[in-house]
């Protein structure tokens, strides 16, 4: 057995079982009913809706633009997986029911059995990691991949927090160096809140180029986090439409004179949206329709393959945006949501 810590997180990425072969029948649209979280109605405490994975999906099935058969169920994240990133003492915090109350902002969960916690809070999360793990490795051969879920861009490897118990995003971008042989990796991070998690796991490793663009008004406020940011953008409350996706216009043509990437992560919060209650943004639907549709052209237009990440978004109608750009995506060539 290996002790030195980076053979330790190669053993155990090499390991993994969250890269399998996924057959041809089905499409790179990842998604488990696993993912959604319901525990006896305390997480409608909390402004992010719970259930938007699993409502995604039903959109874009009853749309008839995806077929459930063809929908790829990833596997949980094993402990072994999450200490790739992770430290024992943080994976150990977490039998704390209190430090889940904490992370995922919904104070009543600290007053329930952490094995109940695990199995209605953590597991759904634990779903949602492999699933985005996988996505790298699908997005390689397919040429893109979206995890409908993920995007928990507040972890860092010691500390959760922001309703984000896990560091998906640094989690798959060591699998994918290892396992898919990368070493450029792009990470666009469109997410109303600033991805501190990310940033502070990956901010000092030059293999990875982080553009995020967020409300510097709002959560996380980490000032030491965004030193790490290659290309930093704030847009602050009340930005409309036009003026954000003039900046993302300008910010892409930045990013695709600055770096060259082999994979790009796009973590597609849709806590931009106008109303929503967190990112104080006002964007429209349609807005993030063409937010959607310009970073896909912009890893297209290089063969870059692309994940996508659903990540924040904290109103109701941010599932019927997610399901209507999405099918956009399809009409417009750019992802293909039926099996060969």
């Amino acid at each position: 057995m290996a002790t030195h810590p980076e053979a330790l997180r190669r053993e155990r990425i090499l390991n993994s079982k969250l890269y399998f072969d996924v057959p041809l029948s089905k499409v790179s649209i990842i998604y488990s009913s696993a993912y959604d979280i319901s525990f006896m109605g305390i997480e409608k405490l909390h402004p992010f809706d719970s259930s938007k994975w699993g409502r995604v999906c039903k959109f874009l099935v009853s749309d008839g633009f995806l077929e459930e058969k063809s929908i790829v169920e990833p596997l949980e994240a094993s402990k072994t997986d999450l200490l790739v990133i992770h430290s024992e003492n943080y994976l150990n915090s977490l039998k704390s029911s209190a430090t889940v109350a904490r992370i995922t902002e919904v104070p009543p969960v600290a007053f329930f059995p952490n094995f109940l916690v695990q199995q209605k809070v953590l597991y759904p999360f634990r779903k949602q990691v492999g699933g985005t793990i996988l996505a790298a490795k699908l997005a390689t051969e397919r040429g893109w991949a979206v995890n409908i879920g993920g995007g928990f861009h507040h972890c860092t490897a010691e500390r959760g927090g922001g309703f984000c118990a896990f560091a998906d995003i640094s989690l798959c971008i060591h699998f994918a160096f290892l396992r898919l042989r990368l070493s450029r990796v792009m990470i666009i991070d469109l997410d109303a809140h600033q991805g501190n998690g990310h940033e502070t796991d990956l901010g000092d490793d030059n293999r990875v180029y982080i553009l995020d663009m967020y409300n510097p008004e709002i959560y996380p406020f980490d000032y030491r986090a965004r030193r790490f940011i290659d290309q930093n953008i704030e847009v602050v409350s009340g930005t409309t439409t036009d003026e954000y996706l003039r900046k993302l216009d300008e910010a892409l043509e930045v990013a695709s004179r600055n770096f060259q990437p082999e994979l790009v992560i796009y973590n597609a919060g849709t806590d931009i949206l106008d109303g929503d209650p967190l990112g104080l943004l006002k964007i429209s639907p349609d807005g993030i329709t063409s937010r959607d549709e310009k970073v896909f052209r912009f890893a297209r237009e290089k063969n870059i393959p692309l994940v996508m990440l659903t990540s924040g978004g904290y109103m109701k109608s941010s599932a019927r945006v997610i399901a209507d750009s999405i099918e956009n995506l399809s009409r417009q060539g750019l992802i293909q949501t039926r099996p060969e």
